[in-house]
């Protein structure tokens, strides 16, 4: 079950807020992490025992991890942090890495004219590398004393299985919402907030970014030997576009979501498209995840307090892993090891001189940069996106070809790129504030009224649009299949 669906919206959801507040007291735990269940089972069936494996082995291991830190030698809970650590990471690497670990020794045997390895498909979790990570830092977070263990098995499924941020996260530190999990007030101005930001959220992925997903669907499935440059060009603006609105689309609702239960969610985008370095870029990009690579890997790994070339391997190191995170192809490696080497470009000097450049061309530098990454990202294998950056700087000299530009651009989708250009940047952000700043200075009655009543009719319009295009059975893709 997905958040931009309509059995979300009109079955699961106002279910869930009749039960919730139907209930009072720890009951509402309770009947939220049995919704949160329901929630993941509709779509993963038998695979939410994994989940439920994942939550026995974290909350057996933080009380591990609490008793051993507390004698005089740490080494039980250092024992104990290492073995649900390899725990999480072995459930992880099986089901998302075995088939292309398998894959790629096959490919080495067969050279060697050994025997290969069989290995049956082995199914995806959704989510599984957003709950794992958030276990992760949950029980490295007791090791340093950071938090305390969860005594109560509830709340601890309910830290890892909460619905909002389960499938797409954000990775919420176990030590941000602790508070919440014991006790929260929802008051009517914290539920209408999540609703209106829930509503941004929906809109955001179905009127803007499914529409330039099609395109760019459209525009990678041609073969790469007919693509005009200016075809491939406008295929990967359209997916740079769609996955961050898709993106941070889901984190709006999540957050949103959030709010409608009494959680603060954290925030997980920042304009990342207004960038003027890499180094920028990745502190507005899937902010959850980029802090839970500082934290937990680059500063343990001695981060920028050791020689150059150490931080340099640590940067590679870390992005390495990053692109390894978000898929298990070369694809996804190449993407990670690619930033990497942007970074450490940047902090080896380069970032001073792009200190003094003209600020459109430290904004079209990053652009540039971030939008080949994207061409890994989104190609099907290797050979496609090596093929398809040939195209994008007319390799193929493909001119006059039947898959022209303009047969994908018509009015709809010029309007939805410029709409999506401007949702990518702090505008309509700054307008907002700008227009509830004068309706509280205005003393007139009539004005805020007038500016109230409006903003209403601009969430019930959005919303009606959002469920029209949903009605209306089209392209609705979920694209977080392989996180």
């Amino acid at each position: 079950m997905v958040f931009a669906s309509p059995v979300f919206l009109f079955l699961f959801l106002p279910l869930t807020l009749l039960g919730y507040f139907s209930v009072r007291g720890k009951l509402r735990n309770i009947f939220l992490l049995l919704a949160s269940l329901f929630f993941y089972a509709w779509g993963e069936t038998v695979y939410v025992f994994i989940m439920l494996a994942s939550i026995g082995i974290n909350y057996l291991f933080g009380i591990l991890i609490e008793r051993g830190m507390q004698k005089q030698a740490d080494s039980g809970g250092r024992l104990a942090l290492a073995g649900g650590v390899t725990a999480n990471l072995l459930i992880l690497v099986y089901f998302k890495y075995a088939s292309f670990l398998v894959e790629n020794l096959n490919v080495w045997l067969a050279r060697l004219s050994l025997p290969q390895i069989a290995l049956g498909p082995v199914h995806l979790p959704i989510g599984i590398s957003f709950f794992t990570f958030q276990a992760i830092s949950y029980l490295v977070d007791i090791y340093r004393g950071q938090s305390s263990a969860q005594r109560s098995i509830a709340n601890c499924a309910l830290y890892i299985a909460l619905f909002p941020k389960l499938i797409t996260g954000p990775i919420v530190r176990y030590r941000d919402i602790a508070a919440q999990l014991a006790s929260r007030t929802i008051t009517a101005a914290d539920f209408s907030a999540g609703v209106q930001r829930f509503v941004f959220g929906l809109a955001k992925k179905v009127i803007l970014a499914n529409p330039l997903g099609q395109v760019a669907d459209k525009v990678f499935a041609i073969p790469n030997s007919d693509l005009t440059a200016g075809t491939a060009w406008l295929g990967v603006i359209c997916y740079g576009l769609q996955i961050y609105l898709d993106f941070s689309a889901y984190s709006d609702m999540a957050i949103g979501l959030g709010r409608m239960f009494g959680f603060r969610i954290p925030e997980n985008f920042d304009y990342p498209y207004i960038s003027q370095s890499i180094r920028e870029f990745w502190r507005r990009w899937h902010i959850s995840l980029s802090t839970w690579f500082r934290d937990y890997l680059y500063i343990p790994l001695g981060g920028n307090r050791v020689a150059p070339w150490r931080t340099y391997l640590n940067l590679t190191a870390v992005f390495l892993l990053c692109g390894l995170w978000h898929g298990a192809s070369w694809n996804f490696v190449i993407w990670g090891l690619l930033h990497g080497v942007y970074l450490v470009v940047e902090r080896a000097g380069f970032g001073k001189v792009l200190e003094r450049l003209w600020r459109p061309l430290r904004l079209g530098y990053t652009l540039l940069l971030v939008t080949i990454g994207w061409v890994f990202f989104r190609a099907a294998d290797l050979p496609q996106a090596l093929s398809y950056l040939a195209a994008m700087f007319g390799g193929h000299g493909a001119v006059g070809s039947q898959y022209d530009t303009l047969m994908y651009l018509n009015n709809k989708i010029i309007i939805t790129l410029l709409a999506a250009i401007a949702a990518s940047t702090p505008v309509a952000q700054v307008i907002g504030r700008r227009l509830e700043a004068s309706m509280f200075e205005d003393t007139r009655i009539f004005v805020r009224g007038v500016v109230s009543t409006a903003y209403i009719c601009l969430l019930c319009a959005l919303f009606l649009f959002s469920v029209a295009y949903l009605a209306a059975g089209t392209y609705n893709p979920f694209i977080y299949f392989r996180f």
